[in-house]
């Protein structure tokens, strides 16, 4: 197994206050945008963005929430293991809002149509849009595109993007991942 570092800590900082700066193109002061981080990874980013938007830009009081889309997958039974579901937190208004979906890693599209499904449960929302940090953009199963991308990387099947986070894993680094 080798490992190719594609983003170091200084050029995901980067990214992230142009992914920042991007959204406060399009949604100004946030009065009507909610960011929602899909469970687990896109948790991570969604918080990075928040703090940034926040403490850098002066964005006053943005909502962010977590969405679990476990068991709105369409192979979540695919499997022998039994299934650690994550924990869904929206403590706010979905219905006529403008809604974010925050994930790190965009490969299949499937996490995200399952994702469409589940924030359904939550009220309609006028407006969904997709944020991702890294785009595999040769690996889509379905037609499911970003409105906001960090980087996109050209990966075959056999490579795996792994996205770690200072939070999570120690240091901010994205590798890329040959078995």
């Amino acid at each position: 197994m080798s490992q190719k570092v594609l983003l170091n800590s200084k050029e995901v900082t980067i990214i992230l206050h142009r992914l920042a700066c991007q959204l406060i193109e399009k949604h100004l002061d946030f009065s009507d945008t909610i960011l929602v981080g899909i469970q687990p990874r896109g948790v991570f980013l969604a918080e990075r963005l928040k703090q940034i938007l926040e403490n850098e830009y002066k964005v006053p009081e943005i909502s962010l929430g977590y969405l679990d889309i476990t068991f709105f997958r369409d192979d979540f039974r695919r499997t022998d293991k039994p299934l650690e579901a994550n924990k869904t937190q929206i403590n706010f208004i979905v219905e006529d809002k403008k809604v974010i979906f925050i994930d790190d890693v965009l490969f299949t599209g499937r996490s995200i149509r399952s994702a469409l499904t589940a924030i359904q449960s939550f009220g309609r929302p006028s407006e969904i849009e997709l944020l991702v940090l890294i785009d595999r953009r040769f690996s889509r199963n379905l037609p499911i595109q970003p409105d906001y991308r960090g980087r996109q990387v050209d990966a075959i099947n056999g490579e795996k993007v792994k996205v770690s986070w200072i939070e999570n894993d120690g240091e901010d680094v994205v590798h890329l991942v040959t078995n």
